[in-house]
């Protein structure tokens, strides 16, 4: 059991998300784009999805909403449930193709993080907290997802390092080569 766990992911996935928290919580809010906080947590979430499937991917956020939600003193599983959904969505667009070039992951990571960002306030709504949808949730939305796409090219290749994966390498079919 213990060698399972060393072995998983979640021994690079904890130490990233501390990372990740410390600068969504620092440098990030400091630096918005359109007075729109960037969401990298989120986006590693859909990043992770987009490298490892829907699975790894909801795993991915899952873990790291739990790790937003206890350093942010939102209700437990909140935003949990928002990147779950953000790293499902991000595999499950990654099913489009066997091996996306860099430009379809970057567009597979901006509509994960669009949608796990567009959860958060249903989350919220449903949970019973007070007016959780903010009257600028559109341009919110708009600038996570770009944000998201450009960093896209630096966190899939780290949602892969995180779980473990290698890019896969297509070979011609022995039967083709002589054709």
């Amino acid at each position: 059991m213990f060698a399972s766990f060393v072995q998983g992911p979640l021994v690079r996935v904890i130490p990233l998300g501390l990372i990740l928290l410390a600068l969504q919580r620092t440098i990030f809010v400091e630096i918005q784009v359109g007075g729109v906080i960037i969401q990298i947590v989120m986006a590693m979430a859909a990043a992770a999805g987009v490298a490892g499937g829907s699975e790894r991917g909801a795993i991915v956020g899952f873990t790291l909403g739990v790790m937003f939600d206890l350093a942010e003193g939102t209700p437990l599983g909140s935003t949990a449930i928002a990147m779950t959904i953000a790293g499902a969505i991000g595999g499950l667009l990654a099913l489009i193709a066997a091996d996306p070039h860099w430009w379809l992951e970057a567009m597979f990571t901006a509509l994960g993080t669009a949608v796990g960002v567009g959860m958060i306030p249903l989350v919220r709504a449903f949970i019973g907290e007070s007016e959780p949808f903010q009257s600028q949730l559109g341009v919110v939305v708009v600038a996570v997802a770009v944000a998201a796409a450009v960093m896209s090219p630096l966190l899939v290749p780290l949602g892969r390092w995180c779980l473990r994966m290698r890019r896969p390498e297509w070979k011609q079919p022995v039967g083709e080569a002589n054709s």
